[in-house]
């Protein structure tokens, strides 16, 4: 194992550290969302919130993209031995489902911006354009499908991380240990 590659003991170092960076903004994003929602029109982060969510969200689009090409260019460890046939599936299943939400959140998070025309800020670096607008009430469906996918991505992390420590704390297999370290042998 090393940075750029993993081997059969443990995630190589590039792939723990997307991870980690991953699930670190999503939960971030997703109290940064919950808090902003609750925002007044008078409050000072009325803007500045929407403004860092977007900022962030798109900074969490790049990684993701990149972490899927790595997934599709690098070999991953493979899942162990003492793991029944049903459990790979439900873990595949699991980690395509994450994917797959952050996807959606992102087309819905772009779409909750654009709908009216107008384009996303990057950290006030530059602007990504509006591809699609002029949909009649596209931002409230939109909204509605990222608080659906927001909720839903929360709900499968929590379900990925416990089944990550039910193979830590009960199996103790090398399952959460190959994330975080070089494993056992």
């Amino acid at each position: 194992m090393s940075f750029w590659r993993s081997d059969e003991r443990a995630y190589s170092g590039l792939a723990k550290l997307l991870h980690w960076l991953s699930a670190l903004t999503v939960v971030g994003l997703f109290f940064l969302g919950l808090w902003m929602v609750e925002l007044t029109y008078y409050d000072e982060w009325y803007r500045k919130g929407p403004d860092l969510h977007r900022s962030i969200g798109l900074s969490l689009a790049l990684v993701t993209l990149l972490r899927i090409l790595y997934r599709l260019t690098v070999s991953y460890p493979g899942p162990l031995a003492s793991h029944p046939p049903l459990v790979v599936w439900g873990a595949r299943v699991v980690h395509l489902m994450l994917y797959g939400l952050l996807l959606v959140l992102f087309v819905s998070g772009y779409l909750i911006t654009t709908a009216k025309g107008d384009p996303i800020g990057f950290f006030g670096l530059f602007e990504i354009p509006s591809l699609i607008s002029g949909i009649p009430n596209l931002e409230d469906r939109a909204g509605e499908v990222h608080e659906i996918a927001a909720f839903t991505l929360m709900g499968l992390a929590v379900l990925h991380a416990l089944a990550a420590l039910k193979h830590h704390v009960l199996d103790r297999d090398d399952t959460l240990r190959r994330m975080i370290t070089r494993g056992k042998s």
